[in-house]
Order: C-alpha cells, then structure tokens, then sequence
C-alpha cells in the first residue's frame, strides 16, 4: 500500500483510495448510494480527526467506513421499525391522553383541536406543557428567539380556547 503523506492533499488521497473504499463499503449497505454516504461520512471523519494516529492510515480508514457502514444499517433497521410501528398504529385511533371519569367527550374535543393546531404552536404547546421547558429553553431547542416561542405558545392557546368553547367543552 502506498504511503500516507502529510503533504498530500485530500483530494489526491481520495482519488487514489476512494474506490477500494466505495467497494468496502458497498459490503454494509443495501444501495450504491448508502455505500457513497458512507465514504463521504468516514472519510471526512478520518481526514478532520484520525489522519494523525499511528498505525497504517488507509487501515484506519477502512475501520471507520466499516463502522460508517454498520451505524447507517442500523439506522436503516431502526427507521423500518418505527415505519412499520407507525403503520400499525395508524389502523385505528390512539388517543393522546388517558380516558376520562366522566367521558371522552372532552378528550376527543381536546385532541381534535390539538391537531387542527398549527405545527408550530404544537410542538411549543408540547414542549411547554409537557416537556415543561421555559421559553428560552424551547427557543433554543427550535432555534426561533424566546419572544416567538412565547408568542406560539399564546396564539395555540388561545386557539385551544376558541375552538373548545364553540365546541361546547369547558373548565
């Protein structure tokens, strides 16, 4: 195998080694194009973090393809997983919450006007409610600034309110 210069250029590098690289990866992935993500991910990984490790670089390289490789099959089995999940449980209704004392009613009125929510007024109604976060908390997970997420936090309920008193449903 030739010898990793420190002088070399990554592109040089790459053209030399890029197709033994493609063909090692092709061995973990189920498409040309997983196996060229791959490349791409360990190769940067490797020239940015690991081009200065002992031991014989193109050996190092072909780790980090191998270990590319395996994380994007188990991402792909993970994905799968949930896909078929969400088709199960897309065959009939899941409510948001747990029954109701005095009927469900008020909970399907509930979920119903969560859903006609805006995205956006959901995800920080959620975050808020549920995930108990302040508004700077939640700004910087959906990187939007504080007086926004307060602001969808506002409109969301006051929508919840309009739409669950013409609805009937109160307290």
């Amino acid at each position: 195998m030739e010898d990793f210069s420190e002088n070399e250029s990554w592109e040089n590098w790459f053209r030399r080694h890029g197709p033994k690289l493609l063909l090692c990866a092709r061995q973990w992935t189920v498409s040309m194009a997983d196996a060229e993500d791959v490349v791409q991910e360990a190769f940067i990984r490797f020239w940015r973090r690991q081009r200065g490790l002992s031991g014989e670089p193109l050996a190092l390289l072909l780790t980090s393809v191998r270990r590319a490789g395996l994380d994007i099959a188990r991402r792909r089995v993970r994905r799968e997983a949930r896909e078929k999940s969400a088709m199960a449980e897309d065959s009939g209704p899941n409510p948001l919450f747990e029954p109701l004392p005095d009927g469900d009613d008020r909970r399907i009125a509930i979920e119903s006007a969560l859903g006609r929510l805006a995205p956006e007024q959901r995800e920080v109604l959620a975050l808020k409610i549920w995930g108990e976060l302040t508004f700077a908390e939640i700004a910087g997970q959906l990187g939007i600034p504080p007086n926004t997420a307060a602001s969808r936090y506002r409109y969301a309920l006051a929508a919840l309110r309009r739409e669950l008193t013409a609805a009937g449903c109160h307290g």
